[in-house]
């Protein structure tokens, strides 16, 4: 596998975004993960240390995998759009289709079990219609990306949880769900237990 499919290392296709980025923030984790996670975009903090989910969210997400014996050694974790938006907004359907071909190419290369999208915008970014992502969290379709057809679980994105607590629940179950249809991947610290 050559690193270019799972590295962009230049890129100009959105002015706005070239202009409020610090760095092109691309996915973290094992190049054949099982599981692989699509955030909507790098805050703050992940433009900042290079990485997606450093933040709050991604404390919350860490916090979840190791309650579920897994951890970033086990899994890759991206976004639909690598760099981040002016004042943290959404990203527009052009910048999504702008860096489109970088997420298929990622995902093609990783070859993951099933992709969990985090959120509304990773979820109607990759099923390519409208999610309604409270009432359809833990849903698995079917879908063609790069023409490899893949599994991609819908799920609430982990901020969720701190706005309304009752999300808590289902994010989790989600992450129960996903390694379970992964196969269950184990880190090896996951592996030993609590001590």
């Amino acid at each position: 596998m050559e690193q270019d499919d799972l590295v962009v290392t230049e890129c100009t296709r959105c002015p706005a975004l070239v202009e409020s980025r610090s760095r092109i923030v691309n996915g973290v984790g094992p190049a054949d993960a099982a599981i692989l996670f699509v955030g909507e975009a790098p805050g703050q903090q992940e433009d900042a240390d290079g990485e997606p989910f450093v933040g709050r969210s991604g404390k919350i997400l860490d916090e979840v995998l190791r309650d579920h014996g897994l951890d970033r050694s086990v899994v890759r974790i991206t976004n639909s759009v690598r760099c981040r938006p002016p004042d943290n907004r959404d990203p527009t359907a052009t910048e999504r289709a702008n860096c489109r071909p970088y997420l298929d190419r990622e995902i093609a290369a990783v070859d993951p079990a099933v992709v969990v999208t985090l959120g509304k915008v990773p979820s109607e970014n990759l099923l390519d219609r409208s999610v309604a992502v409270t009432s359809e969290a833990g849903t698995v379709e079917s879908v063609a990306i790069d023409d490899q057809v893949r599994d991609v679980m819908i799920c609430v994105h982990p901020a969720a949880t701190l706005y309304d607590r009752s999300q808590r629940g289902t994010f989790e179950q989600v992450i129960a769900d996903a390694a379970e249809l992964a196969g269950n991947p184990r880190s090896d610290q996951a592996s030993l237990g609590e001590f």
